[in-house]
């Protein structure tokens, strides 16, 4: 295949690793392998490029792990999708590179037509196929390096992980014309990709320009089209279908998107009825892939002008095994998010008065904590709109910066109601209220939409504040009013409420602004989401909260590097649960809140620390001190990946692995026991994916260190031992 022969790294190290996805890749038995093949443990090999056969007729962009192949006559379309670790061809068939519907006519973006079946695509039909005159035609193409969405003013000292911005790699653009049967003359598309160096991922997004002396409206779009091979296949109908082997991913997000997979929003696998010899009778098979927003985007488009869609990333996978798979998308965000790597440690300060903040900076400067945050139900008013609001909030910030320490506070935006004026306003009734995912919930394009976000600009333009907690983010409601001024009708509401909300997150970026946000918008510019929890669940006992705070830990980190999500701790009461519940006072519970520490920073794991305090005796300030200093020690591998290695259950030890090939300290082992017995057993460490293939030198804490020979599954057989209601902690190198 010419999209083999034109990629840069296909050589005997993808065989190589071939052999090693086929023999199954997981943490408790793990494969031979050549570090230098395997893009998880060194993807320095990796690099993209562009490339055009001899003929001109087929075009490749390939950083050597993935590959997508275009042809380019009689029009472009896409003939290859490759995994090429695996060598697997993930299209089965040809389809335009998107859809456009411009005033009310609908336009495909190049395309080929004339395949016999759409099971596979043989070369040989390639040269048989057809264009379509009503598609838009291409003219050629263009490469370039990687350019910023936006810009990111960095926190180095939050973060230990290397953070390159924009990533390394090419940019190809694919230039369309306006068929000459279009109903406007003047019009033109770009398609534009991205291949990121060292990791199977691409991005993808389409321009519509327009010099056709009129405005016209862009009324829907499909950005992305691929008739991909089956996830499965099954006879009969069937729910639960596997989808095809690819995580599709767009920033078009909302609300907590990373759990639903983003398919209520953007990302739809649906039926493809043309493929008429699929096995399932009812051609019910999910195998169409269509990347689009649920209505709309309805956006004018002036003469003179372009129109830009979402960003849709595509991450090819080279294994079906959970862990592997999990690895793949953590480094996706490392990749394209990798501001999500700013890991500040945080309290949230229950009261935003003067002397309650001071005592938060105070105690935080003395622990090493690194963030204050003016917490829900704290009396800070990020919509105060008082200068001299902003005048005070300014000398609290200059105090906390002189104790080297960020400040920031919390606000509300969706899930509240505001008025009938400002609501957003539900289709069916003409109304606010029944409607919004909410409840009721206040529309970004409203006139107090508007006002909200110039009063935050503004307190944050003049006091000079680190971060926002923004809670409720916009969570993708459509708005049905036709009097807001900033959307005409319900079809355009969605799209341009996320351009308000995506473009201040990114304003805060480029401000050095740090973003907590509990809803998925790590791709345009947030930082953390809640980890994953039950808030009253801190209503429950201590001892019962600890097990299932690792828990949660340990499931969340599936989906998240350490550093995306957060927890909470609450030192005060909470839900409820009266004295059993609450660690205040806390040096009266001293056990508990290092239990709780060392959890989470074992994990490497941030939580918001709620209270009036940190600390409040000499003793409960040392452990809080030993525990940030712990972490500011091992920060670099404790932000690392985490192998998963046994899920609490509270019958016996549960622990991760922390894995980083690029650090001195290759690994490290955090352990917890849960009984009321000391624990002492003989584990199967996997060492898979520290890198390390001969030896590993294994020291417990402080204690002197052991050499290890490494079995040929890469795992060691290592004594651990836990004191009762306790944790441990190794160090590989």
């Amino acid at each position: 295949m010419n999209c083999l022969k034109n990629s840069p790294k296909v050589n005997i190290e993808h065989l190589a690793l071939c052999f090693v996805i086929f023999a199954g890749m997981c943490s408790c038995r793990q494969p031979s392998r050549s570090t230098s093949a395997d893009w998880l443990i060194d993807n320095s090999a990796y690099r993209s490029d562009v490339s055009l056969s001899a003929d001109g007729k087929e075009l490749t962009v390939s950083n050597g792990l993935a590959a997508r192949k275009f042809r380019t006559l009689p029009n472009l379309a896409t003939v290859g999708l490759y995994q090429l670790t695996t060598g697997q061809n993930h299209i089965r068939a040809v389809r335009p590179e998107g859809n456009l519907v411009i005033d009310g006519v609908p336009y495909n973006i190049g395309g080929l037509s004339g395949q016999p079946v759409q099971n596979y695509l043989l070369p040989s039909w390639i040269d048989r196929l057809s264009a379509d005159p009503n598609s838009f035609q291409y003219t050629g193409y263009e490469t370039q390096k990687i350019r910023k969405r936006f810009e990111w003013k960095k926190h180095p000292e939050w973060m230990s992980q290397e953070a390159v911005w924009p990533p390394a790699g090419v940019e190809l653009t694919l230039h369309f014309e306006a068929p000459a049967a279009a109903r406007v003359k003047g019009l033109s598309v770009d398609v534009h990709y991205e291949m990121y160096d060292g990791i199977p991922l691409m991005c993808k997004w389409i321009e519509l320009e327009n010099r056709s002396g009129r405005t016209v409206v862009l009324n829907r779009f499909v950005s992305e089209i691929l008739a991909a091979v089956e996830g499965s296949t099954d006879v009969t109908i069937q729910e639960g279908w596997s989808l095809p082997d690819m995580h599709v991913e767009t920033d078009y997000a909302f609300a907590n998107s990373v759990y639903n997979g983003e398919k209520e929003h953007t990302v739809h696998w649906v039926r493809d009825t043309t493929y008429t010899t699929q096995i399932n009778y009812m051609l019910n098979t999910p195998c169409l892939l269509e990347v689009r927003p649920p209505e709309g985007p309805e956006q004018a488009v002036p003469d003179g002008q372009s129109f830009a869609t979402f960003r849709t990333w595509e991450l090819l996978y080279d294994s079906d095994v959970k862990e592997r798979r999990s690895l793949s998308k953590r480094k996706m965000y490392r990749t394209v998010a990798p501001w999500a790597m700013e890991n500040p440690v945080i309290m949230h300060v229950r009261n935003a008065d003067e002397q309650s903040v001071k005592l938060a900076v105070d105690q935080c400067a003395e622990t090493g904590f690194e963030m204050v945050i003016m917490t829900f139900g704290s009396g800070f008013d990020m919509e105060s709109g008082d200068p001299a609001y902003y005048a005070r909030m300014k000398q609290l910030a200059d105090y906390a910066h002189g104790k080297r320490v960020a400040l920031g506070g919390y606000s509300l935006l969706a899930s509240r109601a505001v008025d009938e004026a400002t609501d957003v306003i539900n289709p069916l009734t003409g109304k606010r209220g029944g409607f919004a995912r909410f409840g009721d919930s206040p529309c970004l394009g409203s006139e107090w939409g508007e006002e909200y976000f110039r009063k935050i600009t503004e307190l944050y333009r003049s006091s000079g504040m680190d971060m926002i907690e923004h809670d409720g983010s916009y969570p993708g409601d459509f708005c049905a009013s036709v009097h807001h001024p900033g959307h005409k009708s319900w079809l355009d509401s969605q799209w341009n409420q996320w351009r308000i909300i995506s473009d201040f997150y990114r304003w805060c970026r480029s401000q050095g602004i740090y973003l907590n946000v509990p809803d998925w918008y790590f791709l345009n510019g947030s930082s953390k989401a809640p980890m994953g929890y039950r808030e009253t669940n801190w209503s429950l006992p201590r001892e019962q909260q600890e097990i299932i705070e690792r828990q949660n830990v340990y499931d969340g980190t599936r989906d998240f590097t350490p550093s995306m999500g957060w927890m909470f701790v609450p030192l005060t009461e909470y839900h409820g649960g009266g004295a059993a519940a609450t660690i205040e006072p806390l040096s009266e519970h001293l056990a508990h809140y290092s239990q709780r520490l060392a959890n989470l920073f074992g994990a490497g794991v941030q939580a918001c620390y709620r209270g009036p305090r940190l600390y409040d005796t000499d003793s409960t300030k040392a452990v809080v001190k030993r525990w940030v200093d712990f972490y500011k020690k091992y920060r670099p591998i404790l932000d690392s990946d985490v192998i998963h290695l046994r899920r609490p259950d509270g019958q016996d030890w549960d622990g991760l692995l922390h894995v980083n090939p690029s650090l001195p300290q290759k690994g490290f082992l955090m352990v917890y026991n849960p009984l009321d017995v000391p624990v002492e057993k003989d584990i199967r460490l996997p060492l898979y994916y520290t890198g390390l293939a001969a030896r590993a030198v294994v020291r417990e804490q402080d204690l002197a260190s052991k050499t290890f020979q490494l079995d040929r599954d890469y795992t060691i057989r290592l004594n651990i031992k836990i004191p009762a209601k306790g944790y441990n902690w190794y160090v590989i190198e």
